[in-house]
């Protein structure tokens, strides 16, 4: 049960991802941000940060709200995946979680640090943490056990264990099957 829902908060993780990385081309391409909106060239970074982002969500345009709404969102998502891991435990999974969620923030604080210098190097980094979160979360999904989608036998419990204590020990020991040379 936790294992899918895991499985439903990667896919939607991923699926903003993509969505996010179509709305920043579009941004990029097509939308011209002024140089003196509220939060340009702040004095202090976190202040600015604030500022700009607000100012893109409520009056930086269609595109630029979206990107910006969803970017804020993705966090949250990002966030919930690696929280997510470390509960259902596994180095690896919580490992790839982590990293994942560092390249969505890393992509975000570079939006952000784009929106208050505008310099081309943020939206580089934005693209780097973009594909730092995509790597880890596609390496995570593809690590994640196969569905099984054949019904249980009628020897088995409905976790899919077949029953009996002989299935029991290969299950909980895998490796110490008894083998006769």
């Amino acid at each position: 049960m936790k294992e899918a829902a895991f499985r439903r908060t990667l896919a939607m993780t991923l699926a903003m991802l993509i969505a996010e990385f179509l709305f920043g081309t579009t941004v990029n391409l097509f939308v011209k941000i002024p140089g003196d909106h509220p939060g340009a060239n702040p004095p202090e970074y976190f202040g600015g940060l604030v500022t700009s982002v607000s100012w893109a969500i409520l009056h930086g345009g269609l595109w630029l709200t979206l990107h910006a709404a969803l970017g804020l969102l993705l966090v949250l998502a990002a966030l919930g995946t690696l929280v997510q891991a470390v509960r259902l435990r596994g180095g690896g999974r919580i490992t790839l979680a982590a990293l994942g969620f560092v390249g969505v923030l890393g992509a975000g604080f570079n939006g952000g640090s784009f929106l208050n210098y505008h310099e081309d190097f943020s939206s580089m980094l934005m693209a780097v943490g973009f594909a730092l979160a995509m790597a880890a979360y596609v390496a995570l999904l593809y690590s994640l056990p196969a569905l099984s989608t054949r019904a249980p036998a009628a020897t088995e419990t409905p976790l899919g264990i077949a029953a009996g204590p002989g299935r029991l020990i290969q299950v909980l020991c895998p490796r110490s099957r008894s083998t006769t040379s």
